[in-house]
């Protein structure tokens, strides 16, 4: 989803009423950022607290390259990783995915192996349908079983776009937020559903009911999901002891478009780039009487943030023993503070620092959006948006003269300030030593994104014999993956 997809942004046919809703009884979050443009890393970040390129979710098979977990990726989140979930257990707290996983879908890398107590989703996207001879199609998890595949007990007519899975989702999650509250445990939900990435998918209730396409019906779904779960905690009485947080992976991916791609409002590209539209997000914080209601604040956050203020509003302490690239937002929500002014936000793509914004300033290091093959072959991540000598198809390196922009002048990243003037030297003096010090500290995890084979793909998941379900497993022939972007 893209910053530009909420009625409280401004998107103009306002088709998220319980999300701007959801705005006007808690805080929005303007400068919030997830960790990557793409989905895997940020997900990984998400959960450990920690960026990409320290948490192993990334690759070194290219430069500057995005790269995920498809059927074909042989590694996944490294155990060395303590994610949330496993944190939140000193305190006893019960968790659960609703969703998609995507940090790897063999079996040492699956939820419950990482401190999830309950999954109900599958571990990779759902692209398909697939034959099942040369690649089969998606496994739908219960905790450690498959239940069945994407296309096959679980539909998605790709014609007509319908699909009662959000559906489905959105009952696993309302079921387990009851049990959590019948047994008064303390619980944590991840609710990752998938509905607006391409294939986009609606049920039949939410099919051609918006002006903006599929993918309209597909966020409209989302957002009546969303005020479901959150009048299920006031009906529960316990919306005054939940934190509930609402964000997105990554910007819209514009080359879906027209019809299965969103909107990032002001911001340039979308996914897979590094430019605001690929990693500026929604994002929404709602705890009714702790979170002042109808608040807006300004303090530049992301989504690594969110573990360690989780871990904050938990009483845990977070782990002594790695960096984590997050911080507590708990002043910034619980008392509207600005806390940390010259907090930076860095844009990674693979191991390499693209970009990196302080303030209202944003420094290029690098920039690139697709390569001239990529593009040539119609795939464009900046359609009616190109820039001169920012959109650049070459990886274009400005290590020595940062290209520096005005976010709050301008959004769209299209004027770079000139390199003559007072104003660009000072931002320079000031975003230089971070970039600094940041590279110097940094220790890169061991890449888990480089190793593909046809053998890992889920032909035979746990389960699929009860079901009469598992798939010959082919000869394994590793290979080094290919990530054009």
């Amino acid at each position: 989803m893209g910053w530009g997809d909420l009625g409280v942004f401004g998107q103009p046919s306002k088709e998220t009423p319980n999300l701007d809703a959801m705005a006007a009884q808690g805080m929005l979050l303007p400068n919030f950022y997830t960790a990557n443009p793409l989905c895997s890393p940020s997900r990984a970040a998400l959960l450990t607290g920690r960026l990409p390129v320290r948490n192993g979710f990334y690759t070194t098979n290219a430069r500057a390259r995005n790269a995920y977990t498809p059927q074909e990726i042989v590694g996944g989140i490294s155990k060395d990783e303590i994610l949330l979930p496993r944190m939140l257990k000193e305190k006893g707290y019960v968790s659960k995915i609703v969703g998609k996983w995507h940090l790897g879908h063999r079996p040492q890398y699956l939820p419950l192996e990482n401190g999830f107590d309950e999954w109900f989703g599958a571990p990779n996207c759902h692209f398909g349908p697939y034959n099942n001879s040369n690649r089969p199609n998606i496994p739908v998890y219960n905790n450690t079983e498959m239940v069945g595949r994407y296309y096959e007990e679980f539909m998605i007519d790709r014609k007509t776009g319908e699909s009662n899975l959000t559906q489905i989702y959105l009952m696993e999650g309302l079921d387990f937020i009851e049990r959590q509250y019948q047994a008064q445990r303390p619980f944590f939900l991840y609710w990752a559903p998938d509905a607006t990435h391409a294939p986009v998918y609606a049920s039949k209730h939410f099919l051609g009911k918006s002006q903006r396409g599929r993918y309209g019906d597909a966020v409209m779904e989302l957002d009546y999901s969303v005020g479901k779960i959150l009048s299920w905690l006031k009906l529960l009485s316990i919306d005054q002891n939940t934190l509930v947080f609402f964000t997105s992976d990554n910007g819209a991916a514009l080359t879906s478009g027209p019809h299965e791609s969103g909107s990032n409002g002001p911001f340039l590209c979308g996914k897979e780039t590094t430019f605001e539209g690929g990693m500026r997000e929604p994002a929404i914080a709602w705890w009714p009487g702790r979170i002042k209601e109808g608040t807006v604040n300004f303090q530049l956050a992301n989504v690594m943030d969110l573990y360690v203020t989780s871990l904050a509003l938990a009483g845990i302490s977070p782990p002594s023993n790695r960096t984590l690239d997050g911080i507590d937002l708990t002043p910034v929500l619980l008392k509207q503070l600005h806390t940390h002014p010259n907090r930076p936000i860095f844009y990674y793509r693979g191991d390499e620092l693209m970009a990196v914004r302080l303030g209202q300033y944003k420094a290029h290091y690098w920039t690139w959006s697709n390569s001239w093959q990529e593009f040539k072959k119609g795939i464009n991540f900046c359609p009616g948006q190109e820039v001169p000598g920012v959109t650049t198809h070459d990886q274009k390196e400005h290590t020595m003269q940062p290209l520096i922009f005005h976010l709050g002048q301008d959004p769209g990243e299209k004027f770079p300030i000139s390199v003559l003037t007072k104003e660009y030297q000072d931002v320079l003096s000031r975003i230089s030593p971070i970039v600094d010090q940041h590279k110097k500290s940094l220790v890169p995890g061991v890449p888990q994104l480089n190793m593909c084979d046809v053998a890992v793909m889920n032909w035979a998941p746990a389960g699929c014999e009860k079901l009469g379900k598992c798939l010959k497993v082919p000869k394994s022939q590793p290979w080094k993956c290919d990530w054009p972007h």
